[in-house]
């Protein structure tokens, strides 16, 4: 988490914010691993640039600034990017989520998690970026610049085509579920969207990736396709620390089929959800629809 609907819907509802506006100012907290680019040299190249446009690739988000450079912002498992005027109890302290109503919150005051903020010259909303665990990534790439991040990832997973995935996967002796994860093959699919491509194809996530059929990867690529559009459709999944740049929480939590349901029935054959650990990381699945 997030994964690509959160990071879509992300880049969707925080574009109005950023495309545009010329920043003032730019805030930091103390140089660490969540900037690639030292706070300093971040304040100094993006102080009086304009937002010219917000993409995604995969699971990053990249600003294109009037002069060519780009900013590339990465929510990691924890990362929030929101506007200053939102509130949600997903901002507040673990501590403090129980004992307030969503509507007794007031609006969000920067913490030590709040390592960027973007203040613009017109004087509205400010945009923070915070990120309790620090997985995150801030870098400013000056123009021209290439990015090995960025050039590393694989095709976008709204993208994928079945024939491209079983290509992907000849000879391939790994899991076909961590192929999903592997973003050097499909960029942006984590633990969430592989469990539930996976079981809307009728394929289990231990199946090795190389005997993976050809009807079958073009089940699990239209699977995928499917279900991260269905996702962004509904704002994303809120399960942990996600909300989305206005505050609200996604749905897509309400509509797992397999995902964090372990010991639960199946909704198509009623068989007991399994949930085993593949490469460290876990997979859920359907003993008997998936195969």
């Amino acid at each position: 988490m997030p994964e690509l609907p959160e990071v879509e819907t992300t880049r969707r509802r925080i574009a109005p914010l950023l495309v545009g506006r010329t920043i003032d100012a730019v805030h930091t907290t103390a140089p660490s691993y969540f900037f690639l680019t030292p706070p300093a040299a971040l304040r100094r190249a993006l102080g009086g640039r304009r937002v010219q446009r917000l993409a995604r690739q995969g699971k990053y988000l990249v600003a294109r600034l009037d002069d060519g450079s780009r900013l590339l912002l990465h929510l990691g498992m924890t990362g929030q990017l929101f506007s200053s005027a939102v509130t949600s109890p997903r901002l507040l302290r673990a501590s403090a989520r129980g004992s307030l109503a969503p509507e007794a919150q007031s609006r969000f005051t920067p913490d030590e998690h709040t390592h960027l903020r973007l203040h613009f010259r017109d004087a509205g909303p400010e945009v923070f970026l915070r990120d309790a665990r620090k997985f995150g990534k801030v870098q400013w790439l000056a123009p021209g610049a290439a990015s090995e991040r960025l050039d590393r990832l694989g095709v976008d997973a709204l993208e994928v085509t079945g024939a491209a995935l079983f290509a992907a996967s000849r000879a391939r002796s790994v899991a076909v579920k961590n192929l999903l994860l592997d973003q050097a093959v499909l960029a942006g699919v984590g633990n969430i969207y592989a469990d539930e491509a996976l079981f809307g194809a009728g394929v289990r996530p231990t199946r090795r990736a190389g005997r993976v059929t050809r009807d079958e990867s073009e089940r699990i690529a239209s699977a995928l396709r499917r279900v991260l559009l269905r996702s962004i459709e509904t704002g994303g999944s809120s399960i942990s620390d996600y909300i989305s740049p206005d505050g609200a929480d996604g749905a897509y939590q309400d509509e797992r089929r397999v995902y964090a349901r372990e010991g639960e029935p199946c909704l198509v054959c009623g068989a007991r959800v399994k949930r085993i650990v593949l490469g460290q990381r876990s997979a859920h699945y359907c003993p008997r629809c998936q195969q």
